[in-house]
């Protein structure tokens, strides 16, 4: 786990060494430019840092439930309550996210309006009027964690239709304890067990490794209204790390901190699931501690 932090630092390191021109050489676009470069730099270095505190920080797992299970053979290795159910936040995203990939094309494009933007958590580059494809709608439903972006993807098939095929798919992968309110994650009514999202962790890494392949990106960007380049940020923190395959995040006061993902552990493919968690960056570590070990 550790050796992916030296190469990171190297990298900040020499980033930040990079001298530009004289202020008063720049045009007001490369002034603006460097200043939104600096803020993302500075962004990626306070992950980098929250990262190392907590891989640092010695402590047992404190998620009210999580199980780990090697994908090579589907065997459980570690559990706890895995069979309790907990409102799962943006961890819904995922299922959207499979919906998305099976129902619509992802050149397919529609038109945003008020309706589709009504969750909270937009962002510059998704606004009414709009005319945007599934695959961009997609990238930053999971790397931003926008809601309106998820929304948004319901209105191909029809908003009623895309939540009915969300919980119909998990009825189909033997999610019985887990259901949808909503596309997004806001409502607490989304609830599901970590046993429950270990099968569709399963399900997204043998059939759908595109979706793990969005979440470890933090290189997306579009337009906004003004046609500026807006970066889409990863949520998810874990992207730095050469272990991390892919996975979900999500956050609400009464779930917590949720997670849904994959890991490589001593060359094999494990999906870490965490339900109620008040850290599960240092959740992680300890259980990608007791796995090697």
């Amino acid at each position: 786990m550790t050796k992916s932090f030296p190469f990171l630092l190297i990298f900040f390191l020499t980033f930040s060494l990079v001298v530009p021109k004289p202020a008063a050489a720049l045009t007001q676009t490369e002034r603006s430019l460097l200043l939104q470069q600096i803020e993302i730099l500075k962004h990626e270095i306070q992950v980098f840092q929250s990262l190392l505190f907590n891989l640092q920080l010695k402590q047992e797992v404190n998620a009210a439930s999580y199980i780990v299970v090697d994908l090579s053979d589907n065997s459980v290795i570690l559990t706890k309550n895995a069979g309790q159910a907990y409102p799962i936040a943006s961890v819904t995203k995922l299922m959207n996210a499979v919906v998305a990939s099976e129902k619509i094309g992802k050149d397919q494009t529609i038109q945003l309006t008020e309706k589709m933007l009504e969750p909270l958590g937009n962002s510059p580059s998704i606004f009414s009027g709009l005319k945007i494809n599934a695959e961009n709608l997609l990238k930053a439903s999971l790397i931003q964690s926008a809601n309106d972006a998820a929304e948004a993807l319901a209105y191909f098939p029809g908003k009623d239709k895309f939540l009915d095929l969300m919980n119909q798919k998990a009825k189909e992968l033997g999610m019985e304890n887990t259901s949808f309110s909503d596309t997004h994650g806001l409502s607490t009514a989304n609830r599901s067990t970590a046993s429950d999202l270990a099968k569709l962790v399963a399900y997204i890494h043998q059939e759908h490794p595109e979706i793990w392949q969005i979440t470890k990106t933090n290189d997306f960007w579009l337009p906004d209204i003004s046609g500026w380049l807006f970066k889409f940020q990863n949520v998810n923190n874990f992207y730095l790390l050469n272990e991390f395959i892919g996975g979900k995040t999500g956050y609400l006061p009464q779930a917590k901190q949720t997670l849904a993902s994959v890991f490589r552990v001593n060359e094999k493919p494990m999906a870490i699931i965490l339900l109620y968690s008040d850290n599960r960056q240092a959740d992680v570590f300890t259980l990608l501690n007791q796995l090697k070990k």
